[in-house]
């Protein structure tokens, strides 16, 4: 419909993907307007991250044109720069908890990182840019997703049972298990995401990166099980990532001497 309104579209790929960001854009606003009564205050927090997400892809995509005919080493370097700017997004998401950059860097290199590196080894995922960055990122996001997940209800499930919490301190529990319920509560909560992607692939939907292998000219089989690689990897990424997370945080919500320093 697009083409037959503006027929100067169908020869200008750039204009066709801006009104086609610009459409889309303008739908997720219109939703968020309608949800205005039920959660105030989120159309400007959309509207701004709608224009922040576009410029970033937007230099990434630049970045990543630039990058392809470089050294393939220099991959590394921008799944670095991801992880930090994944681990200072973590840290205004669960801004109460002390320390919560290195904590939340620390979680997204033990996961995203270790794993990663791990199947670059292995060769399951190939070092050259044009493979390692879009996996890499994915695995980067997700991670980040779960980490904010992770840490969010934690403090939540911690903040709701104060009481509970000290008072099985003050019976000589120690600080790791006076905080298991909520944390097995956090590690339920977040890795659902990353567990119904998996269980519902290929049914309920079809992964991009699989599309894209397709139309590259692989074969579909190969492309369905490379996108299974992709998903699993992202589910050990995200559980491991929780894990690190798990024993490091305890340091931080609670003093040397096990006080409970986290109240909400």
């Amino acid at each position: 419909m697009m083409t037959r309104l503006f027929p100067a579209l169908a020869h200008n790929q750039v204009m066709h993907g801006a009104v086609q960001c610009l459409l889309t854009g303008l739908l997720a606003l219109g939703v968020v307007l309608l949800l205005r009564r039920r959660v105030p205050k989120l159309f400007g927090e959309v509207a701004l991250a709608e224009i922040r997400g576009l410029a970033q892809i937007l230099a990434v995509g630049a970045i990543l044109a630039l990058l392809l005919h470089g050294p393939q080493w220099t991959s590394i370097f921008v799944l670095a720069g991801m992880a930090l700017a994944a681990a200072s997004i973590v840290r205004k998401r669960a801004r109460q908890i002390p320390r919560i950059y290195s904590l939340a860097l620390a979680g997204i290199t033990g996961g995203a990182g270790a794993v990663l590196t791990l199947l670059v080894i292995l060769g399951v995922i190939p070092l050259g840019i044009s493979m390692l960055v879009p996996v890499g990122s994915m695995v980067i996001a997700n991670t980040m997703n779960t980490q904010s997940m992770f840490l969010d209800r934690l403090r939540g499930e911690i903040a709701a049972h104060v009481g509970e919490i000290e008072s099985a301190l003050a019976l000589g529990a120690t600080a790791e298990k006076a905080i298991e319920r909520s944390m097995q509560a956090a590690f339920r909560a977040s890795l659902i995401p990353s567990i119904d992607n998996l269980r519902s692939l290929g049914i309920v939907w079809i992964p991009g990166m699989m599309a894209g292998i397709v139309l590259s000219g692989a074969s579909p089989v190969y492309a369905a099980l490379y996108q299974f690689v992709v998903l699993t990897t992202i589910l050990a990424s995200t559980g491991l990532s929780c894990l690190v997370t798990s024993y490091l945080v305890v340091g931080r919500v609670f003093s040397r001497h096990e006080q409970l320093l986290l109240r909400g």
